[in-house]
């Protein structure tokens, strides 16, 4: 085990790095705390992915909080989601300062052209290495991941009561409780043993008011507190609300904050602090990112000692192994929804396969291969441009 500083650095570090979004730090959390350093145990990792994909709010955060609570209980809770928040945090801000000064950021969105297509390629060995790792051989923890696969591909949304169906599925099969038995009989043994097909069919402005920063704390509070998912499923929520409902931005400012939460490092859903910035400057930016933030920290640190206390249970461990295999198979299929946003044409297709190529054969260094891609999408805008004139 670590200590409390060694996990922070490593915090700060993956805040400060880290790209790809929710499916990428989830991946590389498991790889490098507990493939490569053994910090944690897989049955550690596990029981907080799966409380985390359990509890609305961002996945990713919510991962990082849960480890930081197994290390230190509260105490890291608070340290590890502060020094994992805050890195992103910053540079959000500060390229929110820029984007007011000079009005846009279509450099920003030609870097994104590269770097969307390599963060592909990164999310889909992550998401490789993440479904090898949790499902080993078992057939209904694999068609629990396909399944979530398929059906997070085709709604491009992670729906949280499937979750929920996946581990008492997981249950009912291969931990059945006493009474389900006892009522089952002799067919009990006929269910477990089931072909798996019939199992599954079965802008800078004036100091805002003190109303108008109360709106913001709240809306964004409620945004972490009830959408489910990872921090890609909170965009949706962010548009109703952000420019439909409110009017704090139009449809241009609002894809220019969801392009800078993709291309800076750190969870996804740090959008929210450049969309609390454009409405209400440095004050607007804070009390955003809180509101979304606290309800994450809040659901791990209450309920994980009971999570904890019951986890050896063989009907939780058995929901908690349908719970994974569902955020598995759900992470997949948002490496699909994500594929048909970032490859837009042929040169991104490009880049996308040759980063691919790189990350399966090669250990390159994933910021490395962002900047690379980075750089190809602004060499891509500078010579179209010139073209063009």
């Amino acid at each position: 085990m670590p200590t409390l500083s060694e996990l922070l650095r490593y915090f700060l570090y993956l805040g400060a790095l880290g790209f790809g979004g929710p499916v990428a730090l989830v991946g590389y959390m498991q790889r490098d705390l507990v493939e490569r350093r053994k910090w944690f145990t897989l049955e550690e990792y596990r029981k907080s992915l799966a409380l985390s994909q359990l509890a609305p709010g961002p996945l990713a955060a919510q991962l990082a909080i849960c480890l930081g609570y197994i290390h230190s209980r509260v105490w890291g809770a608070t340290l590890v989601g502060l020094a994992f928040i805050l890195p992103s945090y910053v540079m959000t801000v500060a390229i929110s300062m820029l984007y007011v000064r000079y009005g846009g950021l279509s450099w920003m969105q030609a870097a994104f052209l590269g770097v969307g297509a390599a963060v592909i390629a990164i999310i889909t060995r992550a998401a490789y290495r993440l479904a090898r790792l949790t499902m080993s051989r078992d057939r209904l923890l694999w068609g629990i991941f396909l399944v979530m696969g398929v059906v997070t591909a085709w709604t491009e949304s992670e729906i949280a009561t499937l979750f929920v169906l996946c581990g008492v599925l997981a249950l009912l099969v291969q931990a059945p409780p006493a009474w389900v038995r006892r009522l089952l009989g002799a067919r009990a043994a006929l269910w477990t043993a089931a072909p798996l097909p019939l199992l599954l069919i079965q802008g800078l402005r004036e100091p805002a008011s003190l109303g108008t920063l109360g709106t913001i704390l709240g809306f964004f509070a409620k945004a972490g507190a009830f959408v489910f998912g990872s921090g890609l499923a909170i965009v949706p929520f962010l548009y109703g609300g952000v420019v439909q409902e409110h009017g704090w931005l139009d449809d241009k400012q609002f894809l220019d904050a969801v392009a800078v939460a993709m291309i800076t490092p750190g969870p996804v859903v740090i959008t929210v602090a450049f969309i609390g910035y454009l409405v209400a400057g440095q004050a607007g930016a804070l009390l955003a990112a809180v509101g979304v933030f606290l309800p994450v920290y809040l659901f791990v640190v209450i309920p994980f000692p009971w999570f904890d206390r019951v986890s050896g249970n063989p009907q939780v461990k058995a929901f908690v192994g349908g719970v994974t295999a569902a955020a598995a198979g759900a992470i997949a299929g948002a490496c699909v929804v994500l594929a048909r946003r970032a490859i837009v044409d042929l040169s991104t297709l490009l880049i996308g396969l040759v980063a691919l190529g790189l990350v399966w054969r090669f250990k390159i260094p994933e910021p490395l291969l962002i900047a690379g891609a980075a750089a190809v999408g602004l060499l891509l805008f500078w010579t179209r441009g010139v073209s063009a004139a």
